[in-house]
């Protein structure tokens, strides 16, 4: 078996140039950054109207929270049901809500209380669940 002469040999078709593997490449990855800012993106706003309706359901009964001393605030992805003595937060990241409950009348370093209790939720009524518990909890 003899090899072709140099310059005999034709040339490779275009579909395997380097050019066209680089660019089919370079938009193979864009396509992927995009789909993944794009699921980023939709999940920071389900997170948000979740925190949303959390809000709207703590603020639902202000005769209850004026009775309890408690008000509550909203801060993007968090919100907070707060007394003199304690703090309920609930977070929301990538679907999940993270409630937890801190002690405030014993902060004498940090302004923000130490977690006491923390507990997940992957719905906002589970989590609408936790902060009556653990309201229930320092209410006792």
């Amino acid at each position: 078996m003899s090899l072709p002469p140099p310059g005999a040999r034709k040339n490779a078709p275009t579909t395997l140039s380097l050019r066209h593997a680089f660019e089919v490449e370079q938009a193979r990855r864009e396509a992927e950054r995009y789909a993944r800012e794009e699921a980023d993106r939709r999940q920071q706003e389900e997170d948000l109207s979740r925190a949303e309706q959390l809000y709207d359901a703590l603020l639902s009964d202000p005769g209850f929270l004026t009775a309890h001393k408690l008000t509550v605030d909203w801060r993007r992805y968090s919100v907070h049901l707060e007394s003199a003595d304690f703090r309920i937060r609930a977070y929301f990241e990538a679907g999940i809500a993270t409630v937890t409950v801190g002690d405030k009348r014993n902060v004498a370093v940090s302004a923000t209380p130490a977690p006491l209790k923390s507990e997940q939720a992957d719905s906002v009524a589970a989590a609408l669940q936790l902060v009556a518990q653990f309201l229930a909890d320092e209410i006792q």
